[in-house]
């Protein structure tokens, strides 16, 4: 099993910047893939950032520009950095990583956390 561990979100203003922080620990071979979902009241979930084994990345075309995500390898851990946040990035922000435990690669998902950005 895997376990994530999600920290940073909150109330913000307009233009203003949090941080999202997300780390993984338990029956943990390789990471294939990590990153960020969010989900809307009434939207389906959608990706806003990963980060792929090997350093690619995928960014929605909504953030570009504005939310910067890197990985501490050593800790497993992702950051999302949050720029010039608006009210559209309100949503519940959900950790997600593909993980091979050295039998299949299975998914996960942390317990989300809320971006709230209004004045």
């Amino acid at each position: 099993q895997v376990q994530l561990v999600e920290s940073g979100g909150g109330l913000v203003q307009p233009g203003g910047s949090l941080r999202l922080s997300c780390a993984a620990s338990g029956s943990i071979f390789r990471i294939n893939a990590m990153g960020w979902y969010r989900q809307a009241p009434g939207k389906e979930r959608e990706l806003v950032a990963r980060i792929i084994s090997g350093g690619s990345l995928n960014y929605a075309e909504s953030v570009k520009g504005r939310f910067t995500i890197s990985r501490d390898n050593a800790k497993n851990t992702v950051l999302l950095q949050m720029n010039s946040l608006k009210p559209e990035d309100t949503a519940v922000y959900y950790c997600n990583a593909n993980v091979f435990n050295n039998y299949y690669n299975v998914n996960y998902w942390g317990q989300g956390t809320q971006v709230t950005v209004s004045s």
